[in-house]
């Protein structure tokens, strides 16, 4: 049989990594990589493994790759920590490594990501298929700040079981989070082009609203649809209204 490594990076999830790492105890070996918790993260972590490694954090896709090159099975298989990987998923993925042809190099596997408790599945939020099951060797993450890449080569095949993903317990965590991933956005949105405009404060989350309400069917979700449209509005606008302050803190942009 193949054997399997999963990695598990973290940064203060005490309230997240025992379930998550007690959803993979079927694994041959879990690797944590956490940046520097200041919380009971770690103390949590190594009652479900011995390899559990601290260092400052240098970004998403390198901190992976930090787990991915302490780890020396055939197939990787990455998890975060407010993920849970249920029975029906650790099945398909025992029986697809096993049966992988040699030209096989990962799997996308869908998620199912909840918000205030409740399975979102319009908004464009399912299936959601994430590449995160693949031979050692075959790829790596690159260091854009956010949402980064497995960059693999070879065929990829997709898995029916899905990951359970808590994304989003309350509307707190979900305003918590958000002000962090709009930083990171902007930033990388600052990366490629060199200004702000009117049309981008004013008028790009207009369109993400309407795109994840009605052409991505968020209103399947009901008031929880509405919330999430929303949302994903508040993040578009916060993020190019950060990307703005920087170029006006900068003398790159107008004030007005």
């Amino acid at each position: 049989m193949p054997t399997l490594t999963a990695v598990v990076i973290t940064k203060n999830e005490e309230g997240n990594i025992g379930a998550c790492l007690a959803s993979l105890r079927w694994v041959q070996n879990i690797i944590v990589v956490d940046a520097c918790s200041t919380d009971r993260t770690v103390e949590i972590a190594r009652e479900y493994t011995p390899h559990v490694f601290i260092r400052s954090w240098p970004g998403f896709g390198p901190q992976k790759n930090y787990g991915i090159d302490r780890a020396d099975a055939d197939w990787i298989f990455i998890v975060d920590a407010d993920e849970r990987v249920t029975d029906d998923l650790r099945v398909a993925i025992t029986q697809a490594i096993a049966a992988a042809p040699d030209d096989l190099m990962g799997f996308e596997i869908p998620r199912k990501n909840f918000f205030y408790g409740r399975w979102i599945q319009g908004g464009g939020l399912y299936p959601d298929p994430q590449l995160r099951l693949f031979r050692r060797r075959a790829g790596r993450y690159d260091d854009v700040l956010l949402h980064e890449h497995l960059r693999l080569e070879g065929r990829i095949d997709r898995l029916a079981a899905p990951l359970d993903h808590f994304s989003m317990p309350t509307i707190h965590d979900h305003v918590h989070k958000m002000m962090r991933y709009t930083s990171l956005g902007a930033q990388e949105k600052l990366k490629r082009r060199s200004r702000v405009t009117a049309l981008d404060i004013a008028g790009r989350h207009l369109v993400t609203i309407v795109k994840t309400y009605v052409f991505r069917r968020g209103y399947r979700d009901g008031l929880h649809g509405v919330v999430v449209a929303l949302f994903a509005g508040l993040h578009t606008f916060v993020k190019y209204a950060k990307a703005w302050e920087v170029l006006l803190s900068e003398g790159k942009s107008h004030p007005s």
